[in-house]
C-alpha cells in the first residue's frame, strides 16, 4: 500500500514511516521540507497520487488560539480535497483524547474542529484520540516550576510512550477504516502531580512536588479524569518505568 505520512518526519510520523516499510507498505513523508505544504496546497496533488491510505500526524506550528485552528482547519479541508480528487479511500489523523471535554483550551478545540471536519468530509476516515505522551512529562512539570518547587494540577493523565501510538497508527492505517474515534492510552492514570513524584523519584530531581486542583493544564483547570480514555480504550504496552529505562539508553547513546 501507498500511504502518504503528513508529518512524515516528526517524533511519531518517522516511526510510522519506518514500521510501513518494515512490513512491506511504500510509505511517503511529506512535510514542507519534502514539497509538501497543507496549508498552501503544494505538492498536495502529487503526493497524493496512487495513494491507497493518508495519515495526518502532524502539529502546528502555532500556538495562539485562532492560529492553531486555522492550521487545523485548512489542513485538513485541503487534505480531504486533495485525497477526494486521488481517489484515497482512508484518512487517519491523531487527535487528543478528552479534547471535547475541555472547551477551556485554544488548543483542544482546534483539534477538535480538525474532528468535525473529518468527520463532514467525503472520505472514509479513522480518528485517533491518544493521551499526551510520556515524552512530553518533563516540560509539563517544568511548566509548574515555582523557585525549589512544582506546582502541578492533581488532575488524571494516562500518559503513552510515542512508539505505542506510532504502532497503533501503522496497524489502523493498514486496516479498513473505522468510520469513528479509537481511543488510546497508557496503562496507568495518576494525577500531574502523582506522575511529577514519579519522575523526580527516576531522575534524582529533590524538588518538592505540590499537588494543586487549581493549578491550570495549559490554561485550563482539571477535575478529574477529563484526558482519560473510557471503556473500550486500547491500552499502549509500555509503563512509565520501561519507557524511561528505553529513554535513558537512548540519551546515553
Amino acid at each position: 500500500m501507498k500511504i502518504v505520512v503528513i508529518g512524515g518526519s516528526g517524533r511519531v510520523g518517522g516511526n510510522v514511516v519506518r514500521r510501513l516499510v518494515a512490513h512491506g507498505h511504500d510509505p511517503v513523508p511529506a512535510s514542507p521540507t519534502t514539497g509538501v505544504d497543507t496549508i498552501t496546497g503544494e505538492g498536495l496533488a502529487d503526493v497524493m497520487s496512487g495513494a491507497n491510505a493518508v495519515v495526518d500526524v502532524s502539529n502546528a506550528p502555532v500556538w495562539d488560539d485562532d492560529a492553531v485552528r486555522e492550521f487545523f482547519t485548512t489542513s485538513t479541508r485541503n487534505l480531504l480535497a486533495a485525497e477526494r480528487d486521488a481517489g484515497v479511500q482512508h484518512h487517519l489523523a491523531v487527535t487528543i483524547v478528552g479534547a471535547d471535554r475541555v472547551p477551556d483550551s485554544g488548543y483542544l478545540r482546534a483539534k477538535v474542529a480538525q474532528e468535525a471536519e473529518i468527520e463532514a468530509g467525503a472520505i472514509p476516515y479513522t480518528i485517533l484520540r491518544a493521551t499526551q505522551f510520556f515524552e512530553f512529562l518533563p516540560q509539563i512539570v517544568e511548566a509548574g516550576a515555582d523557585g525549589d518547587a512544582v506546582r502541578l494540577s492533581t488532575g488524571l493523565m494516562q500518559f503513552v510512550a510515542a512508539d505505542d501510538v506510532a504502532a497503533t497508527v501503522a496497524e489502523l492505517a493498514t486496516a479498513a477504516p473505522a468510520g469513528g474515534r479509537v481511543d488510546l492510552g497508557g496503562p496507568d492514570a495518576l494525577g500531574i502531580d502523582a506522575w511529577a513524584r514519579r519522575l523526580f523519584a527516576a531522575t534524582g530531581d529533590t524538588r518538592t512536588v505540590v499537588g494543586d486542583p487549581h493549578a491550570r493544564y495549559f490554561g485550563t483547570e482539571l477535575h478529574g479524569g477529563e484526558l482519560t480514555p473510557g471503556d473500550g480504550a486500547r491500552i499502549g504496552p509500555t509503563d512509565f518505568e520501561t519507557w524511561f529505562a528505553e529513554h535513558r539508553q537512548a540519551a546515553e547513546q
